[in-house]
């Protein structure tokens, strides 16, 4: 992973959203982002048609600056993901296909944030903006600034996440990268924020295994089966129009594609369907070779990720062996496998992969500091594991698999 970067530019505001509910029902309303640091936040007004003198933040995660927009803007239709990259052949015959007036090759990868995985595309700024909204497109300075290494995110999804200094940690890990938010603006349907393609290495994540389509014109659902056809069954194909009003096209095969050392090397491909209910169905494959119940101390039998066991065992046993077992109630137990969405979102969660559960749950609700023994949350520290009590909105009851680590 890439050494943090913390540079000091201002977050520009533009359009506003509403949050959506992201933990448990009834969880007390969570805070707004952190001021901007450096500046006022603005509102987008009719384009002056002059560049933008945002700063570069991040000279070593700069790409050139994109000047003022060029050429028309494009619908936003379909997008596809693989879990590689697209090649140029496969490109010239999805441009070929009979409804497909635009592409935009660009990288997508899903990035876990304080228990929510969120999409994370790396983009060129000077063409990705003409798949974006005529105010977002035609917004110089957020686009100056991430070409100058900054983040763009919608504001409700950066809403529980920036920091006082307006950075966003992008992993899980204690060495992933921090990027300063450099424009709150609404995104692509299903993509949460955007770094030019220079962040990619650091994030570990690709630069090309996604495709933005528009059909200009044309219904994207007329051209959903050919398209499906000609990408195989391996990609996601999404309709977007679907998208933004559902959250999620639930007749699409979904794929995350996990960032960072420890959930890209943990969970690999994760190919899933939405089943309705707030329900999901992964492909029964990854099932089979990921999720295994198990006997661990204190719990008794648990289902999770494989890959959690041998951590999750030494925590808890070393929690037996340091004489705090009664610090954990196997009854306030809530489980670590879940394959559904967060409460009341479309939204991932690590639960989602079995590398999260839930302890003591009764004394350590959403919003609170929590009553759980934090000589026990040390112990899982020490194993690998990170603790929602340390979020900005915290979730005490919470631990997940941040490093995985040799046991034995």
């Amino acid at each position: 992973m890439g050494v943090r970067r913390r540079a000091g530019a201002a977050a520009t505001a533009v359009l506003l959203t509403a949050l959506a509910a992201c933990s448990a029902p009834a969880a007390p309303e969570e805070p707004d982002p952190a001021p901007a640091t450096t500046a006022e936040p603005t509102k987008p007004t009719e384009p002056t048609g002059q560049a933008s003198t945002a700063p570069v933040a991040d000279p070593a995660h700069a790409v050139d600056p994109p000047g003022e927009r060029d050429g028309r803007l494009w619908s936003a239709d379909i997008l596809v993901q693989w879990d590689k990259t697209i090649d140029d052949e496969l490109l010239k015959q999805v441009e070929q296909l009979e409804g497909v007036a635009h592409t935009e090759r660009i990288g997508l990868g899903q990035v876990s944030l304080e228990n929510r995985v969120l999409t994370v595309a790396s983009v060129d700024p000077a063409r990705y903006r003409n798949f974006t909204q005529a105010q977002v497109a035609d917004l110089q300075e957020a686009w100056d600034r991430v070409a100058g290494g900054e983040l763009a995110i919608d504001r409700a999804v950066a809403r529980r996440l920036v920091d006082d200094e307006g950075m966003i940690r992008l992993g899980v890990e204690d060495d992933a990268p921090d990027l300063h938010v450099g424009a709150y603006t609404p995104q692509v349907p299903t993509i949460d924020m955007v770094v030019n393609t220079a962040w990619a290495e650091d994030i570990e994540m690709a630069t090309d295994n996604g495709l933005l389509i528009s059909t200009d014109d044309i219904t994207p659902a007329t051209i959903r089966k050919p398209l499906e056809r000609l990408v195989g069954k391996d990609a996601s194909v999404q309709m977007l129009d679907v998208a933004s009003r559902l959250g999620l096209d639930p007749d699409a095969k979904l794929t995350a594609v996990p960032t960072g050392g420890t959930l890209g090397s943990v969970v690999g491909t994760f190919r899933y369907r939405v089943l309705g209910g707030g329900r999901i169905a992964p492909e029964p494959a990854w099932v089979s070779a990921h999720i295994r119940t198990e006997q661990v101390p204190i719990l008794g039998s648990v289902t999770c990720h494989k890959d959690l066991f041998p951590q999750l065992r030494a925590a808890l046993l070393e929690v037996q062996q340091r004489g705090l077992s009664d610090a954990i109630d196997p009854g306030q137990y809530a489980g670590c496998y879940y394959p559904r969405f967060i409460a009341d979102t479309t939204t991932l969660s690590n639960h989602s992969f079995g590398l999260a559960l839930d302890l003591n749950t009764a004394g350590n609700q959403r919003g609170t500091v929590g009553e759980i023994d934090r000589d026990v949350v040390a112990i899982f520290k020490t194993w690998g594991f990170a603790w929602g009590g340390d979020w900005r909105w915290t979730d005490p009851m919470h631990f997940e698999l941040a490093e995985v680590k040799r046991v034995g």
